[in-house]
């Protein structure tokens, strides 16, 4: 089992930044990818970026790309999501996810279904 738990949402104007943080706690965070997904109200939850074991791979939703940057820290078991330029339509609930590889360089499918693991959530709202 491993426990997620993000945090760093809140309110900012179109433009700013904010840097999510997820942390993990459970089993050996460098087995497990990390991606982040999100939901925005009356839409289904979608892929947002990942990457693999190491972090030296990452794999980005068009939406974002240029935008939002994905790391990671093995050392302090928690993966990141610097957002940056934000717009409105960023407004949404999210989620990070961690999924077991075998392989160091596998970055996991974009389905939800590929992912075993979800943190709660948190709330990030861009005004206009």
């Amino acid at each position: 089992q491993v426990q997620l738990v993000e945090s760093g949402g809140g309110l900012v104007q179109a433009g700013g930044s904010l840097r999510l943080s997820c942390a993990a706690s459970g089993r050996t965070f460098s087995l497990y990818a990390m991606g982040w997904f999100r939901q925005a109200p009356g839409k289904e939850r979608e892929f947002v970026a990942a990457c693999n074991r190491n972090g030296d791979k990452t794999d980005y939703a068009d939406s974002v790309k240029g935008r939002f940057i994905i790391t990671r820290d093995n050392a302090k078991n928690t993966a990141y999501l610097q957002m940056n330029s934000l717009k409105p339509e960023d407004t949404a609930v999210y989620y990070c996810a961690a999924a077991y590889t075998t392989f160091s360089y596998y970055i996991p499918s974009r389905g939800q279904n590929a992912w075993n693991y979800w943190g709660q959530g948190t709330q990030v709202t861009v005004s206009s």
